[in-house]
C-alpha cells in the first residue's frame, strides 16, 4: 500500500502494519532431495536471485521445485509436439494426459497459497492481534471501551 500511494495511513498505522507483517527465516534454502541434479542446478540459481531480492524464504523450496519440474515438463511437451507427425489420435492422447498434469499443477499451486507457501499469499498475510485488555475501569472509558 505505502508504495502503491493508495492509502492514506498515518506513521504510525504504517509502522503498526510492517510490525504485523510476517517474516520467514530464509536460512535453510536448499534444493529439495527429489530433484535431479540438472533441477538442482536451476533450483539454486533462481532461489539466489529470490534471496538478494529479500522474497524468498525457507518455506519456498518445494514451491519452486514444483515450479522447475512443471517449467521443465512444460519444456518437454513443447518440444516433443514439435516433433510429433500431426496424427489426430496422438494429439488427443496428449491433450488427455497434459490436463492431468495442468489439474495437478493448479492444485498444488492453490494449495501453496492458501497455506502462505507462495510469495505472492505470504505479501498478502497480516497476522490478526487480540485486543489489548483495559488495564483498569478508567483505560476502559478512556478508549471508548466501556459497556456501560
Amino acid at each position: 500500500l505505502k508504495v502503491k500511494g493508495r492509502a492514506h495511513l498515518t506513521k504510525s498505522e504504517i509502522k503498526e502494519r510492517e510490525q504485523q507483517e510476517i517474516h520467514a527465516p530464509a536460512d535453510k534454502i536448499e534444493p529439495p532431495g527429489y530433484l535431479t541434479k540438472k533441477q538442482k542446478s536451476e533450483f539454486n540459481k533462481i532461489s539466489s536471485q529470490l534471496i538478494e531480492l529479500g522474497i524468498m524464504s525457507n518455506l519456498d523450496c518445494d514451491c519452486l521445485a514444483r515450479y522447475i519440474i512443471a517449467e521443465e515438463n512444460y519444456r518437454k511437451a513443447v518440444r516433443m509436439m514439435k516433433k510429433l507427425p500431426c496424427d489426430p489420435e496422438l494429439i488427443v492422447l496428449i491433450d488427455k494426459v497434459t490436463a492431468v498434469q495442468d489439474r495437478a499443477f493448479k492444485q498444488c499451486r492453490a494449495a501453496a497459497s492458501d497455506l502462505g507457501l507462495t510469495i505472492s499469499s505470504r505479501c498478502k498475510l497480516v497476522v490478526p492481534k487480540a485486543p489489548e485488555k483495559p488495564k483498569s475501569k478508567w483505560d476502559q472509558y478512556k478508549n471508548g471501551t466501556s459497556n456501560g
